[in-house]
């Protein structure tokens, strides 16, 4: 019984040494992961704003315009609305106040030019509406807005509106 004692301990050495030592170095694996959420950001700010500067107010048919910036993560569609803070906001048409005076300034928001489309706020993550699309390349992208005024026949003054970017993505 010794004897098979001492061979079955023997074999049993063996056999985990074998284990041990069947591969130098021993491997396993791990994944790192990480999961990247779209993003867009905007900047609209006083570099932003469309002004027609100094008028007479027998002025007609004025056009102004300026740029926003949009950054979105690449491949990300986004669609843009401009929603005035004074007017009917939903189809991009405002109106300036003064503060002094009841008098206002009508202006319509549009896109591509002068006489392009209208470009109001109705634009929705899955649905440009009237508003502008782009998809993101991970960098600022520009993007131009154009303004015009009818008229100026009002009370002289200075006159301003607040319009709200909608970047929906």
């Amino acid at each position: 019984m010794k004897k098979l004692s001492l061979i079955a301990a023997a074999t049993l050495a063996v056999t985990t040494s074998a284990v041990l030592a069947a591969t130098n170095p021993a491997t396993s694996t791990f994944q790192v992961l990480i999961t990247v959420n779209k993003a867009c950001s905007v900047v609209a700010g006083a570099d932003s704003k469309i002004d027609f500067g100094s008028v007479d107010s027998s002025a007609t048919n004025l056009s102004a315009s300026s740029n926003i910036s949009v950054t979105c993560s690449k491949t990300t569609p986004y669609n843009i609305g401009l929603q005035p803070s004074l007017g009917t906001s939903t189809t991009g048409a405002g109106v300036m106040s003064s503060g002094t005076t009841s008098d206002t300034v009508a202006y319509q928001l549009r896109s591509a030019s002068a006489t392009g489309p209208v470009w109001g706020s109705t634009a929705t993550a899955t649905d440009v509406g009237n508003g502008v699309a782009g998809t993101g390349t991970g960098v600022a992208q520009t993007i131009p807005v154009f303004a015009t005024v009818a008229n100026a026949n009002v009370t002289p003054g200075a006159y301003a509106d607040t319009v709200t970017v909608l970047v929906n993505y």
